[in-house]
């Protein structure tokens, strides 16, 4: 049984720090508003500064380890108080673990004001003590299938590493790459999250009963996710084989299609909450197939149809599950604002215009990233207006939270 936290204490606490959901949604919500605004306005040499590693390699690393690291943090730093039953972290050593993170989004974006080795490893410090963190009450009572993401975060922090080492020893690590594997790894958590609750809100939101898993289905489709990050994570001592990457990115997008079908998302079409999480899960199914042949196939824009996966699959399933995590964290009922279907329209639009646009019609590539951009900023914007007084204010049932 859970231990509450004494409700006084708890209300001597601001409402923003007293749950790892609440400052980490908020505030990743809002700095992937701010980054992609400054990614276009740098895409289009509006902007003059120099971020640390350039605009590109910023963008990239900003949007993994900063906006999608934030989310992760948030979610397995809530979610941990329910695998447990033990309280999760909050008050003044959440808010210097916050801390901790913003201070790397600051020492990325104005490189000169700590240097770029103290900004490197300002960034590099804050997944390793967010996987300290987690770790210590799972062992406290041995939960050990929980577990797994202690070492995922340790993962994590090797991308992270690879990505700076980019930087300093372009010779010896790519950046595409080390970003790419980033980008898998976030794909692979996302893909074992799904798993574990997709159905369970699938049958719980739309009412009916839920889909029976497949302990061999999800370790295919797990497994060859795991196998295309390890494969990108080496790739500074084994070298890449781009026929090998595609094949299993293939059968990844596959397994990926086969799971989401058997949830059966066409009972979800009239849940906004619902239905925006399936069509994510549909666009990561669809991305990575349609990566790998890319990988085999010339003609397929690589880095365009990465965009499927990051902005449709990663971005709109990150929309969907903070949206809810949100609501009934904070002791409301799972209806959200009506205006966030709009939210959840954009993602759709947003990896659609990205990820095919400039495929069809390069050279108006300037205009299609504008327009995702512009279609982002619009998503995660109304989840910021909506879900920030929430994320402020205490629990609506007065429980602690």
């Amino acid at each position: 049984m859970m231990q509450i936290t004494d409700l006084k204490k708890e209300q001597q606490i601001t409402p923003l720090f007293r749950l790892g959901f609440r400052p980490f949604f908020l505030a990743g919500a809002l700095f992937s508003v701010i980054a992609i605004a400054l990614w276009l306005l740098m895409y289009r040499g509006t902007v003059n500064f120099i971020p640390l590693g350039g605009g590109y390699w910023w963008h990239i690393h900003e949007m993994i380890f900063g906006f999608g690291c934030a989310i992760i943090a948030g979610f397995l730093l809530t979610a941990v108080q329910n695998w447990t039953g033990l309280p999760g972290i909050k008050g003044k050593l959440l808010a210097a673990l916050f801390l901790l993170w913003l201070l790397g989004r600051v020492s990325l974006l104005l490189p000169n004001l700590f240097g770029p080795t103290l900004s490197t490893f300002l960034d590099l410090a804050f997944l390793p003590c967010v996987a300290f963190i987690l770790a210590k009450p799972i062992l406290a009572i041995k939960q050990y299938r929980n577990l797994f993401f202690v070492p995922l975060l340790t993962l994590f922090t090797v991308a992270n590493a690879e990505m700076h080492a980019s930087i300093y020893f372009p010779e010896t690590i790519t950046l595409q790459y080390a970003g790419y594997a980033g980008v898998m790894l976030v794909t692979l958590l996302i893909s074992v999250m799904a798993g574990r609750v997709v159905p369970m809100f699938t049958a719980n939101g739309t009412q009916t009963t839920k889909a029976v898993p497949l302990p061999w289905l999800d370790k295919l489709t797990n497994g060859s996710l795991a196998v295309v990050t390890l494969l990108l994570l080496l790739h500074p001592l084994i070298g890449m084989n781009n026929f090998y990457i595609g094949i299993i990115l293939i059968f990844a997008g596959i397994f990926q299609a086969i799971r989401w079908l058997r949830w059966r998302p066409w009972i979800t079409l009239g849940v906004p909450l619902l239905w925006s999480l399936h069509f994510s899960i549909k666009a990561m199914a669809f991305g990575l197939t349609l990566l790998g042949l890319s990988y085999l196939i010339p003609e397929i824009p690589n880095n365009h149809v990465w965009h499927l996966v990051t902005v449709g699959g990663i971005g709109g399933v990150i929309l969907a599950m903070i949206s809810r995590v949100s609501l009934g964290h904070t002791g409301r009922m799972l209806q959200p604002p009506k205006l966030m279907s709009l939210a959840f329209a954009s993602m759709v639009v947003a990896s659609l215009v990205r990820s095919f646009g400039p495929w069809g019609f390069p050279e108006k590539t300037l205009m299609f990233v504008d327009i995702s951009g512009f279609f982002w900023i619009l998503a995660f914007g109304l989840f910021v207006a909506f879900y920030g007084p929430m994320l402020l204010k205490p629990r609506e049932d007065g429980r602690p939270g």
